[in-house]
């Protein structure tokens, strides 16, 4: 089954060709070309980036409640105002991440410059699925789940490459704006240790 989001997800919008991100190259090295001790280098990266706050505290598994974490919070906790994405992940049921989230803005390039408002981008806002549990997870069970089919929405290396160039929220994690920590590295050398690591065969540490 292959599912409707993985990381987080939603529909581009076609109105503001400006807010559609980083373009990135999907160029996986040659089938033989990286060792295993290389994979696993590649993924210690890949780890950085997973469990960094931009990224995992949208990825909080069976919980439907987003995590406030990172220098720009001050302290580890759950989203403010009692905010619950509920079993669509996206707010339906409560109040939609939408509602603060939004996506329509003129100026992309100052959209989220502001500090302490609602990061946005040009799709709709939404909780990982509960199958993408990073947030306190360590690179053993990450690393588990990023390879196992029936957790990471059913996706082999290259078509994980492709949803990192998909996901406009994904871009966001590194271009944060208003104060906030971006992901490690950048999205391009987040893609190519993505295939690194396919390439040599998905290693994880507990192997």
């Amino acid at each position: 089954m292959r599912f409707g989001i993985f990381l987080l997800a939603g529909l581009i919008a076609a109105d503001d060709a400006s807010a559609a991100g980083e373009t990135i190259v999907i160029d996986p090295p040659a089938e033989g070309s990286v060792s295993v001790a290389q994979g696993l280098e590649a993924w210690g990266r890949i780890f950085e980036v997973t469990s960094h706050p931009r990224c995992s505290n949208c990825h909080t598994g069976p919980s439907d409640r987003p995590m406030w974490s990172g220098p720009s919070y001050g302290r580890t906790r759950v989203h403010g105002m009692n905010i619950q994405a509920g079993e669509s992940r996206m707010g339906i049921e409560h109040l939609q991440c939408s509602t603060c989230h939004t996506t329509k803005d003129t100026d992309w390039d100052n959209a989220n410059a502001k500090p302490h408002s609602a990061p946005r981008v040009a799709m709709d806002w939404a909780l990982a699925p509960p199958e993408a549990h990073w947030f306190g997870q360590s690179s053993e069970q990450i690393c588990a789940q990023l390879r196992d089919p029936s957790l990471n929405g059913d996706r082999d290396m290259l078509e994980l490459a492709e949803h990192l160039d998909h996901d406009l929220i994904l871009h966001w994690a590194w271009t944060p704006g208003g104060g906030r920590e971006p992901a490690p590295y950048d999205l391009q050398s987040h893609v190519n240790d993505l295939l690194e690591w396919g390439t040599a065969g998905m290693p994880c540490p507990q192997d």
